[in-house]
């Protein structure tokens, strides 16, 4: 597929998978006879998980850093395993910390629900 078919399917820009190809997020993408990037469904796997990581908060710095790796083949699979393991404990203490906010505000809520002033 072509680059505004695979940037609408993955809801990134046409200028950002240039930018990740750049970076080297998304490597060896293959090109068509006229020189048109060529997505194949690999490409489409690896975008979604780039978007999955960056929705859950990780930085593109490491996301970087775990393409490498990924890149290296499997050798790296500890390593990546590391990495993902770090994400995921960041993001648990994170989730925990806003379910924390959550109740706080649902308190707050009650409070004003359950004391309403006079009119």
């Amino acid at each position: 597929m072509n680059i505004s078919q695979f940037a609408a399917k993955t809801a990134l820009t046409p200028h950002t998978l240039r930018y990740y190809e750049k970076l080297g997020l998304l490597m060896h993408v293959q090109r068509n006879r006229s020189g048109h990037r060529s997505y194949s469904q690999a490409d489409m796997n690896w975008v979604m998980f780039i978007n999955r990581l960056r929705e859950t908060g990780m930085p593109l710095k490491q996301i970087l850093e775990y393409a490498q790796l990924r890149a290296q083949g499997d050798q790296t699979f500890s390593q990546r395993q590391q990495l993902l393991q770090q994400h995921r404990d960041a993001l648990k203490t994170r989730i925990e910390s806003e379910q924390e906010h959550l109740r706080a505000l649902d308190a707050k809520i009650q409070y004003y629900a359950s004391n309403q002033p006079l009119t």
